[in-house]
């Protein structure tokens, strides 16, 4: 009785089940799909010029996500020389994304993988994508090749962090400290969330406190410990206006599956 009290209470309370920050998710969609949704949007990205950009994908169903926020996952991809498992190389895009531990849902990973990868676990084929400036586009790849990216990484891990501080981290606040590395060409975190304070704004995240108050009571990645007042975090959304607002991105869209773009 008290494991079907605590399901109906999952079932009806933990609406924080926006996180899509998970890796090796069983597909939903027919891997042929995946697979050219996944050509397709490399495609775009370099025929657009993209040598780094940001990426999102929607890794739960859409109607369970809050109002405003679109996406689930976020991460930066960046053209690069790919290893083959026959030993050859190939030219494409690798993601660096910041992932759930399996099995240590309040824990995070920094783990590289490709477009393939990164849509296997989504529930429909659209895809975020913001072409930083060229000069932040540089900065990036500079930042990831050099390794400090990973200084910029906090392992314990909250679906609805607190981007203005540096407590916990999901994968977007990870993405939002890179852009930020880039844009202020530093990874003192200190410096970071002191520009990103004062100059980006997060996203609300429009549901009860009841809600996130049982969220937090019987889910590992969900708390409000960070937060003071309202709930705001980071989303692709914000990052896309953020960028468009001190104008340092060249082009942002949500690409299709039947190849269709509308502009952000």
């Amino acid at each position: 009785m008290k494991a079907n009290i605590i399901l109906i209470l999952i079932t009806l309370f933990c609406t924080p089940s926006w996180a899509g920050s998970q890796a090796n998710k069983q597909s939903v969609i027919e891997s042929e799909k995946i697979i050219k949704f996944a050509k397709d949007v490399e495609k775009y990205a370099a025929e657009n010029g993209a040598r780094a950009f940001i990426i999102a994908r929607v890794g739960r169903p859409e109607k369970d996500l809050p109002k405003g926020i679109h996406y689930t996952h976020t991460a930066i991809a960046v053209y690069s020389n790919i290893q083959l498992s026959n030993g050859e190389t190939a030219q494409g895009y690798a993601i660096h994304n910041l992932y759930q531990v399996d099995g240590k849902p309040n824990r995070s990973q920094l783990v590289q993988d490709y477009p393939v990868d990164f849509f296997w676990g989504a529930q429909r084929l659209k895809a975020g994508i913001i072409i930083p400036s060229d000069e932040i586009q540089t900065r990036l790849i500079d930042l990831i090749a050099s390794g400090k990216n990973t200084d910029l990484h906090n392992p314990k891990y909250s679906v609805i962090s607190n981007p203005m501080n540096s407590q916990l981290q999901n994968c977007t606040e990870h993405t939002l400290d890179l852009i930020n590395a880039a844009i202020y060409q530093s990874t003192d975190i200190a410096k970071i969330k002191a520009n990103t304070r004062a100059h980006y704004t997060a996203q609300r995240v429009r549901t009860s406190r009841f809600k996130l108050m049982f969220g937090s009571m019987l889910m590992d990645d969900v708390t409000t410990k960070d937060h003071h007042g309202k709930i705001a975090t980071a989303t692709f959304g914000s990052i896309h206006n953020y960028l468009d607002q001190y104008q340092l991105s060249k082009h942002s869209v949500t690409l299709y599956a039947d190849g269709e773009t509308a502009t952000l």
